[in-house]
C-alpha cells in the first residue's frame, strides 16, 4: 500500500475550484503521474451539492431562492443526497488508490467514519455510526457528512464535519434526504466560542486521525502549488 499521506491545507476556496482539482489529481493518479495518497483540506463559501441520489423533496427552494441566498447549487458525481457546504466546515477531500489498501467501498465508507470518530474523540465529543446511515453523529445528532466517488479504485470527493458551521445552512435543504434529522458541530457540542481554536485543533485532529486509520508510515504536508499538474516522463 502507499506508506505517505501527503495534506494539503487549501484555506478557504470555492467548490467548483476544488472540484475540478480533485478531478484532475485523480486522472493523474489512474495514469500512474502520481503515487502517493493526497488529503485536501478545505473550507467552502456557502454551496449546496447534489450528488447522484438527491431527490427533489430535499432541494424545497428554486434555483433562483438558492441564488438570492448567496448559495450556489452545484451537481456532482458522489453518492448520496443534498449537503450543504459552508465557512466554519471542514472539509475533507481524499485522492487515494484503493488497490493499495482495500478494494471495498463499504470498507472505505467505514474508514471515513472512524477517522471522524477519532478525532472527534480527539476534540472531546463523543461520536458513533447510525446504522444503516453513513456519516457519523453525536448524541442523536448528525455532525459529518461522507460521499464518495470512485474511478479505476481512485477516490475523490469526501468528508464534511461540521467545526463551527452556521448550521442554519442546513435549514435550506434537508440534509442527506434524511427526514427529521438535526445537525450540530463541534462548537455547538462543546459551546465553546473561539472558532480560530477549534478550527486549529480540528484540522490538527483529522489529519492525525486519518495517518492513523489507514496506516500510513510517514506524513508530509505540502503546499497547495505542489499539486500542479504532472507531465509523465518517458
Amino acid at each position: 500500500m502507499s506508506r505517505r499521506l501527503r495534506v494539503a491545507d487549501l484555506g478557504a476556496r470555492r467548490y467548483e475550484e476544488v472540484l475540478e482539482l480533485q478531478r484532475r489529481l485523480c486522472r493523474e493518479r489512474m495514469a500512474g503521474e502520481r503515487h502517493d495518497d493526497v488529503l485536501l483540506l478545505v473550507e467552502h463559501e456557502p454551496v449546496v451539492t447534489l450528488g447522484r441520489g438527491t431527490r427533489s423533496s430535499s432541494v424545497p427552494l428554486t434555483p433562483d431562492d438558492y441564488a438570492e441566498r448567496g448559495v450556489a447549487l452545484v451537481e456532482v458525481e458522489r453518492g448520496g443526497d443534498a449537503t450543504f457546504h459552508g465557512p466554519g466546515q471542514l472539509v475533507g477531500y481524499p485522492v487515494l488508490d484503493l488497490r493499495e489498501h482495500r478494494e471495498d467501498l463499504h470498507w472505505y465508507l467505514r474508514q471515513l467514519e472512524g477517522v471522524l470518530i477519532a478525532a472527534l474523540a480527539e476534540l472531546g465529543v463523543p461520536a458513533e455510526r447510525n446504522p444503516g446511515l453513513t456519516g457519523v453523529w453525536t448524541r442523536g445528532r448528525k455532525i459529518a457528512s461522507i460521499g464518495i466517488h470512485v474511478k479505476q479504485w481512485v477516490t475523490f470527493h469526501g468528508f464534511a464535519l461540521n467545526v463551527t458551521t452556521d448550521l442554519r445552512g442546513f435549514d435550506l435543504i434537508v440534509p442527506c434526504g434524511i427526514g427529521g434529522v438535526v445537525m450540530t458541530s463541534v462548537a455547538a457540542e462543546l459551546g465553546k466560542p473561539d472558532p480560530l481554536g477549534l478550527q486549529a485543533q480540528a484540522r490538527k485532529a483529522i489529519v492525525q486521525a486519518f495517518a492513523a486509520v489507514f496506516r500510513y508510515e510517514s506524513l508530509e504536508r505540502v503546499a497547495p502549488q505542489s499539486l500542479t499538474p504532472r507531465v509523465a516522463s518517458g
